[in-house]
Parts: structure tokens; C-alpha cells; sequence
């Protein structure tokens, strides 16, 4: 009599679904910057003129690093929009460019298609006007997207993705690029 073996392919096939998610973990954050941090060190200092003279000189230090690129600002608005060129794709790298942004502005973006084309299978793949490159990997849609259609792209189970295109229910996509 041949030994159960499904309780060990379950194992298996639950580890090949936990280590893609496990890969798009966020990351620790950085350290912050040197010239950064010298400027919030001076708070600490009770003395007036000494604290004044620490921001002073911190403050010349980090407009050096700024001005030779050894430090990086970006506001909320030059987040989202690197945040939303860069979404579906693996770059865990810039995840501190989503540390300022709302939950709902990492979770989901909406686009609007310059292109579609479908494959000999039927699968769509859709360019947006923003350059971005969506693939149909599953599911079916009721009608077919075209020029101008408005799409809906949130984040899904395992690092996936959903589209919803003119309201119509999510597919499972994948950015190309």
C-alpha cells in the first residue's frame, strides 16, 4: 500500500506560495542621511546659541550633500508620482518613497488605456497613458477595453495584481514594464 503523500505536496505548494510573498516584504528602512540626522540632533541641545549655531552649521552641511547628490528631498506629490510610475513593479528599494503615503495611495492607482491589444488566446495587454504596460494573466472580461477606457489597478494576495477595467469586475494582471 502506497503511503499518503498529499499532506506533504499541500506542504510544499503552500512553501512555494509563501516565498514570493516573503520576497516582496518590506524592507527595514534606511538609516537615515548623515547631514539629515545632524540637523535633528540639534534639538536635543537646551542652550539657545549653541543650538543655533549646531542648526546653522548642520543646515550648511546638509545643503552641501543636497547640492552633490549625497542626499536625496522629495515632497508628498514627487512621491506619488514615482510611487506611481514604479507600481507593479519589484523595486523594493524606493519602498521609502511610500513611507509618507496614505495606505490607499500605495494600495491602488488608476490609469487610463492609450492601447489594447489582445493575444491569439485572448489575453489583453494594455498600455497606459502613462507608459505602463499591463498583461491579462486570468479571468475574463465582458467587454472588450479600447482607447480611453478607465482602469482600476490594486495590489492582490501574494504580490499579484487586479484590474478592473470600466467598472467591470478585477482580472489578474501583471506589469510588464
Amino acid at each position: 500500500m502506497r503511503p499518503d503523500r498529499r499532506p506533504a505536496r499541500a506542504a510544499a505548494v503552500l512553501g512555494l506560495l509563501i516565498l514570493p510573498a516573503l520576497a516582496y516584504a518590506k524592507a527595514p528602512d534606511a538609516p537615515e542621511a548623515a547631514a539629515f540626522k545632524a540637523v535633528l540632533d540639534c534639538r536635543t541641545i537646551a542652550d539657545n546659541s549653541q543650538r543655533l549655531a549646531c542648526y546653522d552649521a548642520a543646515a550648511g552641511k546638509m545643503g552641501e550633500a543636497e547640492a552633490k547628490g549625497d542626499i536625496v528631498v522629495i515632497d508628498r506629490r514627487q512621491a506619488q508620482a514615482a510611487h506611481r510610475e514604479a507600481f507593479g513593479l519589484h523595486v523594493p528599494s524606493l519602498g521609502f518613497v511610500t513611507r509618507a503615503l496614505k495606505p490607499e495611495e500605495v494600495d491602488q492607482i488608476d490609469g487610463v488605456v492609450k492601447s489594447a491589444r489582445a493575444d491569439a488566446y485572448g489575453r489583453w495587454t494594455l498600455e497606459l497613458q502613462d507608459g505602463a504596460v499591463w498583461r491579462q494573466i486570468a479571468d475574463q472580461l465582458d467587454r472588450d477595453p479600447h482607447a480611453g477606457s478607465k482602469v482600476v489597478i490594486k495590489k492582490a494576495a501574494l504580490g499579484s495584481f487586479k484590474m478592473s477595467i470600466d467598472g467591470q469586475p478585477f482580472i489578474r494582471v501583471h506589469r510588464d514594464q
